[in-house]
């Protein structure tokens, strides 16, 4: 069995192949971190694009009914209204079409709140100084003193051998 640097377990390692091993450590966690940051910032990309979908839609919906539904809603509301003017009533069928147009913009306007409000890479940020902030103030541990290899058993130093081969 060996250590990540390939050292042999137990063995005292150097102050460089710890500085190695921590390197190492310290950029795995880094690249981690952006690999979180990317996806945070892909979901906030998601978001702002179903808010423009759906605002395109609003405005699509608006555009595209105001023939069709202000005739079919106008003769409609002149009918059951007993014979209004069919001014009044083409009004009415256009103030429902933009009650339905403010209804999905309203709609779009929250998702572009929410992906706004989406502080992925921020809270990434956080977390890297957090995590700086603690390996700066960390203490290592203090490690047992091990007995030389001279004092040490011909057959653990063996068994070492073997299981690290």
């Amino acid at each position: 069995m060996s250590a990540p640097d390939g050292s042999p377990v137990g063995a005292e390692r150097s102050i460089g192949q710890l500085v190695a091993a921590a390197t190492a450590e310290m950029s795995a966690l880094v690249h981690d971190e952006i690999a979180l940051a990317k996806a945070q910032l892909k979901k906030d990309v998601t978001r702002g694009g179903i808010a423009g979908a759906l605002t395109t839609a609003a405005g699509a919906m608006l555009l595209f009914s105001l023939p069709m539904l202000n005739f079919a809603l106008a003769y409609g509301i002149r009918t059951w209204s007993g014979g209004w003017n069919l001014g009044w009533c083409f009004l009415l069928s256009f103030a429902a079409n933009v009650l339905i147009a403010l209804l999905l913009l309203l709609v779009g306007l929250a998702f572009f709140k929410k992906a706004k409000k989406g502080k992925g890479p921020q809270k990434v940020a956080a977390s890297m100084k957090q995590t700086a902030g603690v390996l700066q103030n960390a203490k290592p541990h203090p490690r047992p003193q091990l007995p030389a290899l001279e004092d040490r058993a011909p057959q653990a130093i063996e068994a070492v051998a073997r299981s690290s081969s």
